[in-house]
């Protein structure tokens, strides 16, 4: 019967002041039940353009009529033929700016939960099937994939399918790139990216780690070793700074940084191999997804007091509505339009043994008010002179961004980077070595998971079509 409420059903989760001092999943999932109901929203609309919002061009009515009917691992299938990472991606992608945006349902209400049901139906069938994927005939073609993070693993499990004989090189001790250093464990499980993972592998796909592109091996290496084409899906793992004085203090860390040791060095345990902060005050500056996944982490991790500090107003913040919602209902205290200018430490010159020399006191900001707008049509942040102030903190993690580490570059003869060290492609993601494919954020700079899958998908049609006609 359908559902014809105007609003979707809610995402049971954890407490607010529960889940503020734990590390395990906020959302617990959709039951089977609400499920259903929340698929008898769908419309099944003709024209489909949910369809056309999704990167990777799920068959979002097909997949939703299968829970309909309660096939769910019918309902799992359809949506593998599009998506590598279905676990994944109904956890952590914009649904709301990409297939629910376009949702006919949302017009004169909220959008159906597709988002919500693509994870119910992986979870689903991660906890009931048994049988192992097939292991498809090889086709007698070797491609190398550089770093496991989304785009790497989409471009493998699509190439894995067709019979390519994949291997992927990852830099870290453990596969899954910014999905097991990035993301916090509140937000998706280590296990889950697990669980993704050993499902290409039993395609056949084969994951080396420890292996740093540039240094370990160069792409010219990997031709050499009998791989006809390379897929650089490396990320954008290196940070930026804001360029003020006291960058350099300790206790100021990138968000990079900060998330690594929590969640890939476990810095959180008592007896850590990497020490991370503990208590006190945080500032985290920036406004995107990041800085929540860091300011949320850094509550987690105890501290008394965490500030998101934003030179923009709440309309302008980039982080997913979602997340916003569940920092303010954790305590996140949000200083919006203020700007840092410097930060400020304790410096004893004559006694540089002091074990506080060196160390984060506080943070200088100034506030800000919106002009006119900027090249994007944001309205650009203006200081407003006279306005500054100290925020007591004893710990600031920078959130603003980060860019495509120039290893790969440096090393690979003849390919060709834009401005921000991004990797210049075609449509088709060649980039301008023969052979050599790049997707991702180590072309477009930190986006998405999801577009960065889009990205891998489409690397891995075009290596097919090269291959094929070689």
């Amino acid at each position: 019967m359908a559902n014809m409420s105007l609003k979707k059903n809610p995402m049971p989760s954890q407490e607010p002041a529960v889940r503020a001092r734990n590390f395990e999943e906020v959302a617990c999932g959709y039951t089977e039940e609400i499920a259903i109901d929340e698929a008898n929203r769908c419309l099944n609309c003709k024209n489909m353009p949910c369809v056309n919002g999704c990167p990777v061009n799920i068959h979002i009515p097909a997949f939703i009529s299968k829970i309909k009917e309660g096939d769910f691992e019918a309902a799992y299938q359809i949506i593998s033929e599009s998506s590598s990472l279905p676990a994944v991606c109904g956890r952590v992608c914009p649904q709301e700016t990409q297939c629910e945006q376009k949702c006919v349902r949302g017009i004169k209400g909220e959008p159906v939960g597709i988002g919500r049901l693509e994870r119910f139906v992986a979870d689903w069938h991660n906890a009931h099937a048994t049988a192992p994927s097939e292991k498809p005939v090889s086709n007698g073609h070797k491609v190398a994939i550089v770093g496991s993070g989304p785009s790497g693993l989409t471009c493998a499990g699509d190439l894995a399918r067709k019979g390519y004989e994949v291997s992927v090189f990852e830099a870290l001790h453990t596969t899954g790139g910014v999905l097991v250093y990035g993301i916090p464990e509140f937000r998706l499980p280590k296990a889950i990216v697990a669980k993704e993972v050993e499902g290409l592998q039993a395609l056949g796909v084969k994951m080396e780690t420890n292996v740093v592109i540039g240094r370990t091996l160069t792409i010219d290496e990997l031709f050499e070793k009998g791989f006809e084409a390379v897929f650089v899906g490396s990320g954008a793992g290196l940070p930026n700074f804001m360029g003020i004085p006291g960058e350099s203090l300790k206790g100021v860390y990138s968000a990079n940084e900060f998330l690594t040791r929590s969640n890939l060095m476990k810095a959180f345990r008592d007896d850590p191999v990497t020490p991370i902060m503990k208590g006190g005050n945080v500032a985290v500056v920036g406004g995107g997804n990041v800085a929540m996944d860091a300011a949320r982490t850094a509550l987690r991790l105890g501290a008394d007091n965490v500030y998101i500090v934003y030179r923009r107003s709440m309309d302008e913040l980039p982080a997913r509505r979602e997340e916003v919602e569940h920092a303010e209902e954790e305590g996140i205290d949000f200083r919006l339009l203020c700007n840092p200018v410097e930060i400020l430490g304790y410096n004893n010159p004559e006694n540089p043994r002091d074990e506080k020399n060196g160390f984060v006191t506080g943070m200088k900001c100034i506030k800000m008010e919106l002009g006119e707008p900027d090249e994007k049509g944001r309205r650009r942040p203006v200081a407003i002179p006279g306005s500054e102030f100290v925020l007591d903190v004893d710990t600031v993690i920078i959130s603003i961004g980060t860019s495509p580490n120039p290893l790969i570059k440096d090393t690979t003869e003849g390919l060709e980077v834009n401005s921000h060290g991004g990797i210049i492609v075609n449509e088709d993601a060649l980039t301008s070595r023969t052979g050599v494919y790049a997707g991702g954020d180590a072309v477009t700079g930190a986006a998405t998971v999801i577009s960065a899958m889009g990205a891998g998908k489409n690397a891995a049609r075009a290596i097919d079509e090269y291959l094929s006609n070689k």
